[in-house]
């Protein structure tokens, strides 16, 4: 139920957030410091696994928590830079729009029916592809570590034989 409140509530801050400002030249600079900021939280989140009495359930929070910021990051940027040039995108993105790309860019679906067309855009759908594949590879092996390493340094009582 956590990881779905989790979700919630970010896709709740994604839909309130006032995107529609003149970002234009502030778009990569957003984009870098979200990733950042992603990174910050899913270091802060393995070290919270380590030290959790459930670490599974805590690994399953706290990949939830890091993958939909990551996509909603990547939703906010794609809809800046649809806003700031409304020829970016082979459409001009709502903030739907701009998740549904940004979810089958990370699923690697590609319908086709949204396209990016500006070299910002490409550029930003090509960071997307290599840092969710490095997201989903790095982040499983990390998490399996630090919940293998959770249990290792918790005492067990012997089963009885």
């Amino acid at each position: 139920m956590r990881p779905l409140l989790i979700a919630v509530a970010l896709l709740l801050v994604y839909y309130l957030l006032p995107l529609d400002d003149d970002f234009e030249g502030y778009v990569a600079l957003a984009l870098l410091c979200g990733l950042v900021g992603v990174t910050a939280l899913f270091v802060w989140e393995v070290r919270a696994v380590t030290r959790a009495d459930r670490p599974r359930l805590r690994a399953v929070q706290a990949f939830t928590a890091v993958v939909t910021l990551f996509l909603l990051l990547f939703a906010a940027g794609y809809f800046m830079l649809s806003d700031a040039d409304t020829a970016a995108f082979t459409e001009p993105l709502t903030r739907t729009d701009a998740l549904y790309f940004a979810l089958t860019t990370f699923a690697t679906v590609g319908y086709g029916d949204i396209a990016a067309v500006s070299q910002p855009a490409r550029i930003a759908a090509m960071l997307q592809m290599a840092f969710g594949l490095l997201l989903v590879g790095v982040a499983a092996k990390v998490l399996v570590g630090a919940v293998n390493a959770a249990f290792d340094s918790t005492p067990r009582s012997r089963p009885r034989s």
